[in-house]
Parts: structure tokens; sequence; C-alpha cells
């Protein structure tokens, strides 16, 4: 006994005839296909509906598995709080599931849980199955910031949960598509939302579930999606085995991407061990780069390292360019874990004697000093990618018109309070944007008009 099925639903509230009182009806198709979803769930005859959620509790490296005996909630947030669902936990299921993900070092449990009640990603898809079936418990599991493959890992522990307990199990990935489909939609518009709704429902309607890595975060915050890592996680939980797929729908007259797919196994499929084949491609590019580094970012490797594995800070090491012996200038070490950033710490003037020292002191503070971030640990070194930027002089501008988001840095300054911002940024497009999030790093109020702003030049080294 093991994983059944999985669906891939998203959880408009409208979708709910009282809360969307006849808007529900521009999108029929959806509601059908979510019909026969549900009517698929409830003829595989679960014992256990693991709901994965983006709408429940969300930490940045920690997945929250809800805790308890059972959890109930409403739509009164969307103007009917007579629609109520209910719903038992496995807590086997779940007590197991935390041991599990513990053992292969996956930071998820049921600790820190803020509000017990069930959100609406989780209570419109058991609406649906409620029609048709009642006769079950639930998991209810939250998403993170940590990276797609620690989702789908977890989504491995959730099927060797069930076939350890001996459950039969429905997994539902929770998720709309892109909220920016249309310029009069609530989110407006972006390019990247009708590519990012193309792109997925490709990907999901052939269960090419090896795809989902390739969709990069910076893609995805501009598509402003909200149930990739669900159908991630999903997709885990049926990692080496066969499925049948049917593609159901998908719409978006409301600006909102609606997707439908369902997902029959059908035994073992040693082939489709997609994050083993994600991790051997990751680990060649990686090498790749390693070995075309240049000589700055060689030096912060080796410091990060060398600190991390001994906890001695290296001296600075001969047969390095003259230029990082001779010169003084502000540096900045980018450590990245799977495309998602994992410590920046720089400095904008220098403080040390040489470029070599200055890149060795801010490597290890991005490495171990980053308060963003916890410390990285040995066993993280080899999935590290590094760059280094060395800062040229900066200079005082008038205007935002000089800059340029590709070219120059910003350094936003209001009193003793300075923020930096790096130029040539994933997801940071225009100089508006840059300028904001440096003012927001200052710590300066957005309505201030006595700020100075200041560019610079870098060369980057990756």
């Amino acid at each position: 006994m093991s994983v059944c099925g999985a669906v891939m639903v998203p959880h408009p509230p409208l979708i709910i005839p009282e809360v969307g009182r006849g808007q529900e009806k521009a999108i029929r198709r959806t509601i059908d296909a979510y019909e026969k979803a549900a009517e698929r769930i409830a003829l595989w005859k679960p014992d256990t509906v693991i709901v994965i959620s983006p709408h429940s509790i969300m930490y940045a490296d920690y997945f929250h598995i809800s805790p308890g005996r059972g959890a109930e909630g409403n739509f009164g947030r969307f103007g009917a709080s007579g629609v109520k669902i209910k719903v038992r936990y496995d807590t086997e299921f779940v007590s197991l599931l935390s041991q599990e993900a513990q053992a292969r070092d996956i930071e998820a449990g049921t600790m820190g849980e803020r509000d017990r009640r069930l959100d609406h990603a989780t209570m419109i898809p058991l609406w649906f199955l409620n029609h048709y079936d009642t006769d079950y418990s639930v998991v209810r599991i939250g998403l993170s910031g940590l990276p797609l493959s620690q989702h789908y890992m977890l989504g491995q522990c959730i099927q060797k949960t069930a076939r350890l307990l001996g459950r039969n199990i429905a997994v539902i990935g929770s998720g709309d598509l892109s909220h920016k489909l249309k310029d009069d939609g609530p989110y407006g518009f972006a390019e990247e939302g009708p590519e990012y709704d193309a792109r997925i429902m490709d990907v999901m309607g052939r269960a090419a579930f090896g795809e989902l890595f390739d969709f990069s975060e910076s893609f995805c915050d501009k598509a402003a999606e909200c149930g990739h890592r669900s159908f991630v996680m999903m997709a885990g939980t049926m990692d080496g085995m066969s499925v049948k797929t049917e593609k159901l729908s998908h719409e978006g007259p409301f600006g909102v991407g609606y997707g439908v797919c369902v997902y029959e196994t059908e035994g073992r499929a040693p082939e489709r061990d997609f994050l083993r084949q994600y991790e051997e491609k990751a680990a060649k590019e990686r090498e790749s780069r390693k070995a075309a580094e240049d000589d700055y970012v060689r030096l912060a490797r080796q410091t990060v390292e060398t600190y991390v594995r001994t906890g001695r800070k290296i001296v600075v090491p001969e047969g390095l360019p003259d230029e990082m012996y001779n010169r003084r200038a502000g540096v900045f070490v980018s450590l990245k874990k799977e495309g998602q950033l994992r410590g920046c710490i720089g400095t904008i003037a220098p403080t040390r004697k040489n470029i070599a020292e200055e890149i060795i002191e801010n490597a290890i503070s991005a490495a171990v000093k980053d308060p963003r971030f916890y410390a990285v640990r040995p066993e993280e070194l080899d999935q590290l990618v590094y760059s280094v930027d060395v800062l040229g002089k900066t200079e005082e501008i008038d205007s935002k018109e000089v800059l340029d988001v590709k070219r120059y840095g910003v350094i936003v300054s209001r009193g003793y309070k300075r923020g930096l911002l790096l130029p040539n940024l994933d997801g940071v497009d225009t100089v508006e944007e840059q300028i904001e999030i440096a003012r927001q790093k200052a710590g300066i109020p957005e309505d201030a008009d006595d700020v100075r702003l200041e560019r610079f030049e870098v060369v980057r080294h990756f």
C-alpha cells in the first residue's frame, strides 16, 4: 500500500457558490474538472489524504506539519461563514513522517503552529472531495523557503511513510498558477505570467516532473505563482512510480491561472527518479563551473571550505594576481545553493590591506555571519556556487535617470543609514526596484525626501 494517486488543483475561494455568488460560472471548466478530480480520489478509497498547502503556516527554513487530532475552518473571511470544513488528522502518519524527514536532515515537524484553523487552500479541495467521500483522515503540510529539492525530498518521505504504515494515500497539490495574466486582473500583468502557465501546464500535463527543477526562483517570482512548490512536493510523493496522467483543464478569466491534472499510479518505474537525475546534472554543472573559477572566486571557495571544516582562517596564498595584493577595494562575496541566495556579505569601502584579505574576511562572514541564514554546514559545501564583486569608486548622483540596473550598483543614504544593492541581480529589473530594495535595507522611510543616491560599478567574478 502506498500512493494511489495525486491531483493538482487550484484554490480560488469564489469557486465555492456561497462565496462566488454567481462569479463561479466564469470558471465552469475548472469546476467540472475539480468534480472529476474529486470523484477520482474517492474511487481510490484512500485511508489518508495528504494536502500540500501554500496557505498553511510557512517558514523560510522549515516545513510545518499540522499537529493535533484535528482542525476545522470556514469561509468567513470570504463572506460565507456558514460553509465549514472539519477534518481529523492522521496523527500516526504525522509522527512517522516527521521522523523520516529528520532522518534525511529535512527541517520538518509539528512545531511553530500559529493558527490551527484550516486555510482556504486546504478547505476548497476537501469541499469538493466531501461530495464523494468523507471516510478519510488528513495530513496538512505547509511549504517553505527551502530549495525545490527539499520539497521533492519531503514528498519522497511521504511516500515512504505511507508504505511503512500500510496506508493507501491520495495527495492533493493545492496551488494557483500565475497571478499576473491580465492587465485588469487583481495583480496586473507580467509577460512571465502567461509563460509560466504555458510551461507548467505542459510539464504537469506530461508528468515530466524532472522539469519542475528548471523553473528559476526569479522567473517564478515574476510570474507570481503560488503553487510551484506544492507541485514539486506532490511530484516527490510519486518518485520512481509510473503514472497515468490526465490534464483536465486550464483557464484564467480573472487574471489568475487555474490548472487541474490527475495522476494515477501504475507501479514502479525506476527511471522516474527525478531528484537523483537533477542532483547528478547539478553536480556536473557545479564541477564545470568550479573548473572555470578565477583566482578571486577560488580564494573565496578555499576560504569558506577551510573555515567551515576546521574553524581556521586561511592566510593569503601566494601566486595570486598582483591586483589582489596591491589594490584596496570594497568586496562582496555571494554564496548560492540551488539557485537561491545562501549568504552575501560585503564592504562598500575597503577595510583590509588588500583585495585578497577583503575577500577572505567577507567570504567567512557570508558563510557564517549573514543574519538571514544559519551558518553553512560542511555537508553543503559541495553544493555552493560563489561570486565575488569588486567595487569601483562611488559617485554621488542627482537623479536616478543616470542609473542603469544592469551596469551600476546603488547606495541609498539618509544620515547614518546606508543601504546598498549590487547591479545585475536576478529578479531586479528596474532602477525603481533597485532603489526601493536598497532603501528598505537601510531602513529609510518610504516618504523620506532628504535621501542621497550614489552609484558604482563592479567587476563580477564567478
